[in-house]
């Protein structure tokens, strides 16, 4: 029988026991995960129950596996976020870094949006349960990173405090929560609120790059 839980058929001794055991418990965590990747990819609502479910095993035995549904997210999302785009992960030169911050918040909430059941599962178990002690995701810091590098490269390297504060600027308008505000709060279709979100963070850094603080020493062309 395979139904974990249940006795393994008789013959081997007590290691052999122990050994399927573990075995069944292994296969059960990794069909989990797989649940859950399956669920994440199609954009579907996540639960527990629905991810033990699809494996039919108990509510109860998932949460053997993982002590609560960030967990299991956090295992089922290892290796679904696809790679960055080729040009953004490119040095790229002062004067793309607004197009390229549009580039990266345009990626980041496609893939938001195409797995947003989780997303949404994550955010909601995270900001409401004190004893979760890993942080979200976060796909969006590496991101900006990618996008602002020519900013922190001479000849036209913006002043280091300046950089932070358009980093945090940044990380408040490229994110899920930007994103369902506008489509769950302002009633606007996924494609315009993310088409939204793109010019506000297009807008912001053009702001940055042009300030005076930043002409000074902006490259001549």
């Amino acid at each position: 029988m395979t139904a974990e839980g249940q006795k393994p058929a008789s013959g081997g001794g007590p290691q052999a026991a122990v050994s399927a055991r573990v075995l069944q418990k292994e296969r059960t965590r990794a069909a989990l995960i797989a649940s859950a990747r399956q669920l994440i990819l199609a954009g579907a609502r996540i639960t527990m129950m629905g991810a033990a479910t699809a494996v039919g095993v108990s509510e109860a035995t998932a949460y053997r596996h993982f002590p609560d549904l960030p967990s299991l997210l956090r295992e089922a999302f290892t290796g679904l976020w696809p790679d960055t785009p080729e040009e953004l992960a490119r040095a790229g030169e002062y004067a793309d870094v607004p197009e390229r911050v549009a580039q990266a918040t345009d990626f980041l909430l496609r893939n938001v949006l195409r797995m947003q059941g989780a997303v949404r599962a994550m955010i909601a178990s995270t900001i409401t349960r004190e004893e979760v002690t890993f942080p979200r995701p976060g796909k969006q810091f590496g991101l900006i990173d990618l996008a602002l590098a020519p900013l922190e490269r001479p000849p036209g390297a913006m002043e280091p405090s300046r950089l932070t504060q358009l980093k945090l600027d940044l990380a408040v308008i490229m994110s899920a929560e930007a994103l369902f505000t506008l489509t769950d709060l302002s009633g606007l279709e996924p494609q315009d609120a993310i088409a939204s979100v793109v010019r506000t963070a297009r807008t912001i850094t053009e702001a940055a790059v042009q300030s005076p603080a930043q002409a000074a020493s902006r490259p001549s062309t």
